[in-house]
């Protein structure tokens, strides 16, 4: 019967330690896991600009599913070693092993304190991946207003530029219509007191004529000559005149 009682003990004293010998390695794939999302996302804005940085070995959602999937097996192996550990308190309070009790119940405390370490550090472990997944999630929410913000700034910059190259373009034309109508009033006046004075000189050339006869025929040709040179010049002023209006309005 001690016998017996011996191999169940050891029995679950194995069953303890496998279990938390596989416990101890889960716990650091998981933390190596928190440590790798940290440092993976914290070069997502910079893998965007640089696509020959170092690719993380997981992609975010390729991470969120093996935590989901690692910390169910670690809290199944949390399960079963606690479950180990009730068995052997149970082994302890039996009335077949008096003698021993001391040392088992000094054993069963050990492996009690394994395990309330992991399950502190597995919860632990957990609560840090869970709020660097939050956080990281709400920098991506950041950074998506951020670049949406820039894209609808550049589009308002861009029709701003246009509005002010028109505005521009706009009161360049409005001042080469103001010369254009300076140039025009000034010819004008010009045109207006050559004209006087042409009247005037054919005033005094048809005295002169009254009184010289023979002159006459010589002042005709010299009114028709300038009669045809005021037409020219006033054909080139009128051309100038339209050319530089369709240069204001092009």
């Amino acid at each position: 019967m001690a016998a017996g009682t011996s191999n169940y003990w050891e029995d679950l004293r194995k069953q303890a330690r496998q279990l938390e010998n596989e416990l101890d390695l889960k716990l650091v794939s998981f933390s190596k896991l928190c440590t790798s999302y940290s440092h993976g996302s914290t070069r997502d804005g910079r893998r965007d600009r640089y696509s020959s940085d170092t690719t993380p070995l997981l992609n975010g959602s390729s991470q969120d599913r093996m935590f989901e999937t690692m910390a169910i097996e670690i809290e199944q192996l949390l399960a079963r070693l606690t479950g180990v550990n009730d068995k052997m308190a149970e082994y302890t309070n039996s009335a077949g092993v008096p003698s021993l009790n001391a040392a088992l119940m000094h054993t069963l405390q050990r492996h009690r304190d394994i395990l309330q370490d992991y399950t502190h550090e597995f919860h632990k472990t957990k609560a840090n991946f869970v709020a660097i997944r939050e956080r990281e999630n709400l920098m991506g929410s950041v950074r998506k207003d951020i670049e949406s913000y820039k894209s609808g700034s550049g589009v308002n910059n861009r029709r701003t530029e246009l509005f002010l190259k028109e505005h521009d373009h706009l009161r360049n034309s409005d001042r080469l219509i103001e010369e254009t109508i300076s140039i025009a009033m000034a010819t004008k006046e010009n045109m207006t007191s050559q004209r006087g004075m042409l009247k005037s000189i054919h005033s005094k050339m048809n005295t002169l004529a009254n009184r010289f006869p023979a002159v006459n025929s010589l002042i005709q040709r010299i009114n028709l000559r300038k009669r045809r040179d005021s037409l020219i010049l006033g054909g080139v002023i009128g051309i100038c005149t339209i050319l530089l209006l369709l240069y204001a309005f092009h």
